[in-house]
């Protein structure tokens, strides 16, 4: 895993990355089942309507479960890309596309210089430890776009801005893959060119009505019973708390008292990770190739880990991102990106296999929570004290050294 991949070296991720994606396609296609709850509903029911409504010309108006940027519509008309196939099966197909791109970007990326094959190993693990639920949510598709983003910006800041300002129009995070990039001309030209294909959301307003009516759906979400903040009613449910727990604005959350003051420091959190990473970016003097990915990765685990909602997918956006730290040999991030793995297979216990548990705030059902969501806590706070001891001055009495291949991303203090 830590050496560079050769083409004989390849033969191996090839062929676990076949064996567990056929996995996945067979549960996905209903031939094999994790658990009794059919992870696929969101596709061949939800997905499906949206597409019907969006080839009318607008937006889901009137869905609250449309909480999704503009650039999501492209995501959920695709399949009509392959007519020959009914919906369900068209999208599966184009999320293993998007599967094999990522593999196939980390494996190519793994035979330059100061590259490895870990990342690729970290993608070919990573997505499968998910269950079939990574293929049935549209957020694989963005975190293509993301690790393509931080891979081809090592050398073109501008491509990197553009898949950026892409990946945001499609699910908002992949902004945060700007924020690590090297200061002077890079930055100048990742946000130049982010802010030039931002103007695709205009053209998303003027070509459908209805483009930005997520936010107010996003607005009023609640606290979904997965997230960090829910573990407080999870056991205060069993202390007499009269809430309770109920499908609102499309996901299982937590109705009664108290949720609106625990949903609003939950925000809190976000917004003090927020203002950390705008410290870091401030303070913030050594750069390398490999620092916007780990700044990247970093960010996603903080805002994923304070989210009011930490659905199973979002866990897809954190194996793609450490995934590219791990493809640089000097990337460092290994600790944090070993939890994220291990907080993935602890989440398709949560969901789907053992959801009705969480639902009733059963002990076992609890217990998972607790195990994962507290992995998500230790990865992002493990990645920032690295973060900051790499990039910011007297942080730690050794200098950074870059790698060979570091050369486009120069070490500057």
């Amino acid at each position: 895993m830590t050496g560079q991949t050769s083409k004989g070296g390849a033969l191996l991720p090839c062929a676990v990355w076949a064996v567990t994606r056929a996995a996945l396609l067979l549960c996905v296609s209903g031939v094999f089942t994790l658990g009794t709850l059919d992870v696929t509903v969101d596709v061949s029911v939800i997905y499906r309507g949206w597409y019907e409504t969006l080839l009318t010309g607008t937006y889901p108006l009137d869905d609250v479960t449309w909480q999704y940027p503009p650039g999501a519509a492209l995501a959920i008309l695709s399949p009509a890309l392959l007519p020959f196939w009914e919906y369900a099966s068209a999208f599966y197909a184009l999320v293993l596309l998007c599967d094999a791109l990522v593999f196939g970007l980390l494996l190519y990326a793994g035979r330059r210089p100061g590259m490895r094959a870990a990342g690729a190993w970290v993608w070919v693990v990573g997505v499968p430890l998910l269950g079939p639920t990574v293929y049935a949510r549209y957020d694989l598709m963005v975190t293509a776009v993301a690790v393509a983003a931080l891979l081809a910006g090592v050398r073109h800041p501008k491509v990197l801005g553009v898949l950026a300002a892409s990946g945001a129009l499609l699910k908002v995070w992949p902004a945060l893959v700007l924020i690590g990039v090297r200061r002077g001309r890079p930055t100048r030209a990742a946000w130049s060119a982010a802010l030039t294909a931002a103007g695709l959301g205009v053209g998303f307003a003027l070509w459908m009505p209805g483009a930005y009516a997520f936010l107010a759906f996003q607005r009023d979400r609640g606290l979904e019973i997965e997230s960090l903040g829910a573990l407080y009613f999870h056991l205060a449910r069993h202390t007499g708390w009269e809430g309770r727990v109920a499908l609102h604005y499309g996901s299982m959350e937590f109705l009664g008292p108290h949720v609106g003051l625990v949903s609003t420091l939950v925000l809190g959190l976000a917004v003090v990770a927020l203002g950390w990473l705008l410290v870091w970016r401030l303070r913030a003097r050594t750069f390398t190739a490999h620092t916007p990915a780990q700044a990247a990765f970093t960010a996603v685990l903080l805002f994923t880990t304070t989210s009011r909602v930490i659905s199973p997918q979002y866990v897809v956006w954190l194996v793609g991102l450490a995934a590219v730290c791990l493809a640089f040999r000097n990337g460092g991030m290994v600790r944090p990106a070993v939890l994220v793995l291990v907080a993935a297979g602890v989440t398709v216990l949560e969901f789907p296999v053992y959801f009705a548990e969480v639902v009733a705030s059963d002990a076992w059902g609890v217990a998972l929570l607790f195990v994962r969501n507290g992995l998500l806590v230790a990865a992002s706070l493990i990645a920032a004290r690295r973060l900051w001891r790499e990039t910011v001055p007297g942080a730690r009495s050794e200098k950074a050294v870059p790698v060979r291949g570091d050369q486009p991303s120069r070490v500057l203090r």
